[in-house]
């Protein structure tokens, strides 16, 4: 094998890529990129056997071939490169020997016949959908995920494709975060695919805003999501995620409509003195007034009042001021909408001016 590649051209699928390879890996291999040159383009395949990135190039290949290069070792020696270095990589017996200008360096390689494929199997549905509304999904959703929850199927994110209706929702069973897009056409079946967390960091990392289309194809235990130049590949977690529309709140009544940013702000001065354990506010109700509160066990206290539209009399309820505010951040109407039924239950945030993303999050004692 031996190639010729401007270092601006590698570092992008570099990026991409490398981020996929564990440190520590059981399979020595795992540790590698596996690197194939073929047909004027260079691929480059990262893996940790649950999640796999293919990132691609255009190069000049002089001769094809293909083998595994340590991972790290490869990134960071095309990082450190100066700006518009022109790389040549030959591979000769286990050697692989990357020269740019008078720089050369000489990495050890293993086999590209052990490298392990991420298994697919067969393929359910195929469906397009625009780039920048799939990031914008994960992005308002992912920090509702569990982490390391004995409750496995949480520890991931459900992407629900419904008729005409591709929806993202996280929750880690005391928050809940959904939200939803149209499809550019239906799909065949009803799918909930729930792709964990490591897999949906990688692609919210791999996403970008544009007018692009995203292919996503579905097998039996994996989801792929495929662009012209990048393929990534996820096993799926093998579990049933809760009835999330069982969750919402039923016969939520109590509606209060407040400007988002004034409460955001409200909320943060407020969990400077809250109880650092359980983070807990109160938020109590009144016709045109919203009260927020919070102590401490140093008998410390905060308490702000904040001018909001409401036909609720009174009601008081406690909540985890680190669940309200991230979800009043993936919010993006200058005025939020507060539902709520009773002290017990949950309440359901919204922008005043559209359902699309909605957050639940549960009541806390205090």
């Amino acid at each position: 094998m031996r190639v010729i590649v401007q270092r601006e051209v590698l570092l992008k699928p570099l990026q991409q890529v490398v981020n996929v390879v564990e440190r520590r890996q059981t399979m020595p291999v795992l540790a590698n990129l596996l690197v194939v040159a073929r047909d004027g383009r260079l691929s480059l395949t990262g893996s940790d056997a649950e999640v796999e990135m293919i990132g691609r190039c255009q190069v000049d290949v002089l001769e094809p071939g293909e083998t595994t290069i340590p991972a790290r070792k490869l990134f960071d020696l095309i990082r450190a490169l100066p700006d518009g270095s022109s790389i040549q990589i030959t591979l000769k017996d286990d050697k692989v020997t990357i020269q740019a200008g008078r720089s050369r360096f000489v990495l050890s390689t293993l086999p590209s016949r052990d490298y392990p494929a991420v298994e697919t199997g067969e393929l359910l549905e195929r469906v397009e959908i625009p780039e920048a509304v799939l990031r914008e999904l994960i992005d308002r959703t992912k920090f509702a995920m569990a982490q390391q929850d004995v409750r496995y199927y949480l520890n991931g994110l459900l992407i629900d494709l419904d008729g005409n209706t591709l929806r993202c929702v996280a929750t880690d069973g005391h928050r809940l975060a959904m939200c939803e897009a149209d499809l550019p056409a239906p799909v065949v079946s009803r799918r909930h695919l729930i792709v964990p967390s490591k897999g949906i960091q990688e692609l919210q990392r791999l996403l970008e805003s544009g007018e692009r289309h995203v292919v996503l194809e579905v097998g039996r235990n994996h989801v792929r999501i495929q662009r012209e130049d990048v393929t990534f590949t996820s096993k799926l977690i093998d579990g049933r995620f809760p009835d999330y529309e069982a969750v919402m709140p039923i016969g939520a009544d109590k509606i209060v409509i407040i400007n988002r940013e004034a409460l955001r702000s409200a909320l943060q001065r407020a969990s400077i003195l809250a109880n650092e354990k359980y983070r807990g506010v109160k938020l109590e109700l009144n016709a045109s007034l919203l009260r927020v509160a919070a102590h401490n066990p140093e008998q410390e206290e905060a308490e702000e009042e904040l001018e909001a539209e409401s036909t609720t009399e009174h009601l008081s309820v406690g909540f985890n001021v680190v669940f309200l505010l991230d979800a009043l951040a993936v919010l993006r109407e200058e005025k939020v909408k507060l539902m709520l039924r009773d002290a017990n239950s949950g309440a359901l945030l919204t922008d005043v001016g559209s359902d699309r993303c909605s957050n639940v999050v549960m009541p806390l004692r205090l």
